[in-house]
């Protein structure tokens, strides 16, 4: 027997699904409490007793989406077959593709307002790919490194989504310029010895 705990939270993953799908087609603009009620079955007054408004619906969805991440992270992480500088890149497409493929919600999960407390997903995949990154440039590099490596594929995300990064200007593609990012961690170790980077920097 379903119990009522468990119908709710069936009820809000509905709703959270239901309002994906709408901004994947329309943006924020098309994602209302009406509409996602109905999307999810459910009347618009059971949509409000899971989301006080449409902000907080909307931010449900990005801390969703940002855990999604977090978990491909993990995945990649514990996989035996990546090296390390395969899994970093592996991290890093799947986010960009990911901008690619899902623009709204891409832009949705970087529009958290400076200031308002962190999404954990978030927290969880920046830390992820900061351990990726260690596996090659060491536990004291690793933030620096993985923030410019996440700005970088951002960068590049936001530019080929918006028609600026053909091919046949720049004689690369997304995938091979975040390839060329990559590589370069461990080139420059071996130009370098140790890296001499240290401290920490927030990602």
């Amino acid at each position: 027997m379903t119990t009522r705990a468990e119908s709710a939270a069936h009820t809000r993953q509905a709703l959270l699904a239901a309002a994906s799908t709408l901004l994947d087609h329309g943006g924020p603009e098309a994602v209302t409490l009406r509409e996602v009620g109905s999307g999810a079955g459910v009347s618009r007054s059971a949509a409000y007793r899971h989301f006080v408004g449409k902000d907080e619906l909307l931010a449900a969805v990005a801390a969703e989406a940002w855990a999604v991440v977090a978990d491909g992270l993990d995945v990649i992480s514990s996989d035996p077959d990546l090296s390390a500088e395969d899994a970093v890149r592996s991290a890093l497409y799947a986010l960009s593709d990911l901008g690619l493929n899902r623009p709204h919600l891409y832009r949705l999960m970087f529009a958290t307002p400076a200031g308002a407390p962190a999404i954990p997903g978030a927290v969880r995949a920046q830390d992820g790919l900061v351990s990726l990154v260690s596996r090659i440039v060491g536990a004291d590099a690793a933030r620096h490194h993985a923030a410019l490596l996440f700005a970088t594929a951002h960068g590049l995300t936001d530019l080929d989504t918006h028609g600026h990064l053909p091919p046949a200007k720049w004689h690369a593609d997304r995938h091979a310029l975040i390839d060329l990012a990559v590589s370069s961690l461990s080139s420059g170790r071996n130009r370098n010895g140790a890296d001499s980077s240290n401290g920490s920097a927030d990602v």
